[in-house]
């Protein structure tokens, strides 16, 4: 049952992820600067008419430069989701539904996955396949599997004692139709609550990773490269930190509100 409360986040939720994904759609087609084009004569200048957020280091207009690095974020974001649900689900999905050993030898695996601190394990799977946009994209993907993959065996295995599954076994169907065919669009309600989250986490870890230099390489914008870039400045030009930083927390605000919200819609 929704209640009041579930309601009102989930539509806050709503509308700053709707709101963030308008201006990701606009920048990909128009800003007011080009993201890397230099202005010497226009380093660290404050928020004006001419530069609402201000410019960098570099001359460099913020606004344009946050809205390129939002859309940037939010596509490693969802392409490491992707990767960790669309894994997870065949993971999930043939371990909850046979059991046996494929469970104990695949859910182990995932485990193990799990057991190591993400960015750690980040870190140790960048230093083996590189530092780049697509190589954390891979990274990250692989640790989001195991959290799709725990959640989606789960489910299969309540769903697989229901009487429609019965019902398609009598009738001769095939298990790899039951289970993706007649159980997963089932247990879809249920990955929508961990799909926002896992944006929310997404965000927050390429973030995080580009902070540190190993993410988007310049002169890519990044949310998290240019937080790295704006702390030397925080004294000189303040707004620069600020205007990154608002778009990082209403990113992960948006897709925590909505995690939120939906996790409650389906509560029985």
């Amino acid at each position: 049952m929704i209640t009041s409360k579930k309601n009102k986040t989930l539509r806050a939720g709503a509308i700053i992820t709707a709101a963030m994904l308008l201006i990701i759609i606009i920048g990909a087609f128009w800003t007011p600067y080009d993201p890397n084009a230099m202005d010497g004569s226009a380093k660290l200048q404050s928020p004006s008419l001419a530069h609402l957020l201000g410019t960098d280091n570099f001359g460099r207009d913020i606004f344009s430069r946050v809205v390129e690095g939002a859309g940037a974020t939010f596509a490693i974001a969802a392409a490491t989701v992707a990767i960790g649900l669309v894994v997870g689900m065949i993971i999930g999905g043939l371990t909850g539904y046979y059991g046996g050993w494929l469970d104990e030898v695949l859910m182990r695996i995932c485990d193990a996955i799990a057991a190591f601190p993400s960015i750690l394990l980040a870190l140790v799977l960048i230093a083996l396949f590189g530092s780049g946009r697509y190589k954390i994209i891979l990274a990250l993907g692989i640790l989001f599997i195991p959290s799709f993959a725990r959640i989606v065996r789960s489910e299969v295995v309540k769903q697989k004692s229901m009487d429609y599954v019965r019902s398609a076994k009598l009738m001769g169907v095939g298990d790899m139709r039951i289970l993706f065919v007649h159980i997963m669009p089932n247990i879809v309600p249920v990955l929508l609550s961990t799909v926002a989250i896992g944006f929310n986490n997404a965000v927050l870890a390429e973030a995080s990773m580009s902070y540190l230099g190993v993410g988007v390489q310049p002169p890519d914008a990044s949310l998290g490269r240019m937080l790295s870039e704006a702390q030397t400045y925080l004294m000189s030009a303040p707004w620069y930190a600020l205007s990154v930083g608002l778009a990082i927390v209403l990113l992960v605000l948006g897709f925590g509100l909505l995690s939120d919200g939906l996790g409650g819609r389906y509560d029985a």
